[in-house]
């Protein structure tokens, strides 16, 4: 598509800190790339990253993904990846994605599959952060990566028009496990699974603790390693 058109418009959808988004905004410099979420703050960080590394070609806006603030048609590129598996109806972001996706374009949505990661070694905190993970306590879905197929479907999507695939993350390399355990403690003593958990009533203060601890370890570990498959889709409009 960039060879075809250089000045593609890409819209992300749930951008979080915009790591995703700023590569986007890279691999398109001609192009421009609109990166949304629902938390403010959160976009503030992720526009600050972009500043950084002094890339212009992108602009950060709060959106509700059930209702996003652009016409028609706006768009060539819509994305999402790991937002739909945390929605209740994420069949209707696919619909909103395809309506503000120009006709010719692409929707495209990478989703984990929770019941599908596995790791090594099974350390109780990590089993007890993977058993909450697959609960999803505030709605959401565990099967996410595949239901995607369905969820276009009823977003309105022929099947001629997507094809599905599946990829894999693995986490087995120092760094890799670094990265993947850094991720995970942030969500565990600050982040989503934190506060989830605390709210729910599926995890105290120590429970927190016992999984923070296990990642810790885990990526210290010569034989830790992790897997997991995502589904994937590319819908042409």
């Amino acid at each position: 598509m960039k060879k075809i058109n250089p000045n593609l418009t890409l819209l992300d959808v749930g951008a979080g800190p915009g790591t995703i988004s700023i590569a986007f905004a890279e691999l398109i410099p001609d192009g421009q790339v609109t990166a949304t979420d629902l938390d403010e703050a959160i976009l503030q960080r992720a526009k600050a990253v972009a500043d950084v590394h002094g890339v212009a070609n992108i602009e950060f806006q709060l959106a509700d993904a059930y209702k996003l603030p652009f016409a028609d048609n706006s768009f060539d590129i819509t994305h999402c990846h790991q937002v739909l598996t945390h929605l209740g109806m994420p069949w209707e972001v696919l619909r909103e994605m395809l309506r503000v996706t120009k006709h010719g374009g692409v929707v495209a949505a990478r989703e984990s599959d929770l019941k599908t990661q596995c790791f090594w070694p099974e350390l109780p905190g990590l089993i007890k952060c993977h058993d909450v993970m697959l609960k999803k306590p505030r709605g959401g879905s565990a099967t996410a990566g595949r239901q995607l197929l369905t969820w276009a479907l009823e977003a309105g999507a022929e099947r001629r028009q997507i094809t599905a695939s599946y990829g894999a993350w693995c986490y087995s390399t120092t760094e890799d496990k670094k990265t993947w355990a850094l991720a995970m403690t942030e969500r565990v003593r600050g982040g989503r699974i934190r506060k989830i958990g605390l709210e729910s009533g599926l995890l105290t203060e120590n429970d927190l603790d016992e999984m923070a601890k296990a990642w810790d370890e885990w990526k210290e570990r010569d034989d830790a390693n992790l897997g997991m498959m995502h589904g994937e889709i590319l819908i042409q409009k």
